[in-house]
């Protein structure tokens, strides 16, 4: 099936898009997809891809909200307003047991509290609501010692830091965040989308395997236990990752960790602001800060006892090796994926509705990413 790619490139960026029409071709159905690319606070790339998908389609972003999430806490720490190597419990006395009160708010955000979830899970209704998760997981048994290990707090993590912010500041982070980043620069990614917005949303798509995919993943083992936990998948039944992007309390109420509704533009644009500045305005982080984001947290203690992954998290933000060691960003479970990359000046936003095969950080992104690299290299 033909899919048409649509939108512009800058001059000097045709590479990209020469790069997007070839895995569109490639892909077999419509990915329903978006890119879209800052350069030193410049967009030089915007391009979709879809049946019905456009420019200004806003669709669930699973996990790359929590980029827009701990921008919140960068910002907050950068003003003063946000200690991170405070414990957790000087903001938030109920947070003790088991450990937690040893807990200091960089650790908690760097995913290293052991409270990937509560034992009984949570459902769908539950995991909008993160002043409900929060207040589950100040009196949950922590899976493991508190900072000395880390491990994706997949479907959490939001709530924790969030809640932190909320008793730092008296405000919501999806408050701190329209006031401070989204509002300010426009941006089309929202933690808790607008009812007049509504008609320009679209839901989530189950993904579509090849049959060579579905021949390759037969028989695996079902996921170990901490990640089945993480993912709120020891429920019975099980989470359904696409019902609960596209349940209508998720897209009203934004929960941190993995409820945004956006766009590419959305994404590429939040980066841009938070490195180089975006419409008139200057960058959110100073360099210094944006530097401490990207750093490697809790490199000696992984490898991270959910996902069995390599040191791969900053402070909140997932680091971005294949693009540099001043990058930071954060992946979606459905294939999208957002950075910030402050040597090149690059701000990269890629969202796709189809989920991609097997989940997180579509393969796409790879070429994709290469490509929008040379190029930014060779302005």
């Amino acid at each position: 099936m033909a899919v048409d790619v649509n939108g512009t490139v800058a001059a000097g960026w045709e590479p990209v898009r020469e790069e997007f029409e070839s895995f569109v071709a490639a892909e077999g159905i419509s990915p329903e997809a978006q890119l879209a690319v800052h350069h030193r606070g410049r967009r030089v790339v915007d391009l979709w891809a879809g049946e019905d998908t456009g420019a200004d389609t806003l669709s669930g972003i699973f996990s790359v909200t929590k980029g827009a999430a701990h921008l919140v806490v960068a910002l907050l720490a950068q003003d003063g307003a946000l200690d991170l190597d405070r414990p957790v419990r000087a903001y938030w006395p109920e947070f003790t047991g088991g450990g937690k009160e040893r807990l200091t708010v960089r650790q908690l955000v760097a995913h290293q509290a052991g409270l990937i979830n509560v034992d009984e899970g949570f459902g769908y209704e539950e995991m909008a609501d993160d002043a409900l998760i929060a207040a589950r997981l100040a009196g949950q048994r922590p899976y493991w010692e508190p900072g000395t290990a880390y491990g994706y707090h997949a479907f959490v993590i939001g709530a924790l830091t969030g809640e932190v912010v909320r008793r730092a500041t008296g405000r919501r982070l999806q408050e701190v965040y329209e006031e401070r980043i989204r509002a300010p620069f426009g941006l089309d990614l929202y933690m808790g989308l607008p009812e007049a917005l509504g008609e320009r949303w679209r839901p989530v798509l189950e993904m579509a395997p090849t049959p060579e995919q579905l021949a390759a993943s037969a028989g695996e083992p079902a996921p170990p236990e901490l990640l089945a936990v993480a993912f709120n998948f020891h429920r019975d039944p099980p989470m359904d990752l696409v019902a609960f992007a596209n349940h209508p309390r998720v897209r009203a109420l934004g929960p941190a960790s993995g409820g945004g509704i956006g766009s590419a533009r959305g994404v590429a644009g939040m980066y841009a602001a938070a490195i180089s500045g975006l419409a008139g305005r200057p960058a959110l982080l100073s360099p210094a800060t944006a530097a401490e984001v990207a750093r490697p947290h809790g490199a000696e203690l992984g490898p991270d006892r959910v996902t069995a992954d390599g040191d791969h998290f900053a402070l909140g933000f997932e680091r971005q090796p294949a693009v540099g060691p001043a990058a930071f960003g954060h992946q979606g479970a459905s294939g999208g994926l957002g950075f910030a990359d402050p040597e090149t000046g690059v701000a990269y936003g890629y969202t796709r509705r189809r989920f991609a095969h097997p989940g997180g950080a579509a393969a796409e992104n790879g070429p994709l990413t290469a490509a929008v690299l040379k190029a930014a290299r060779e302005a």
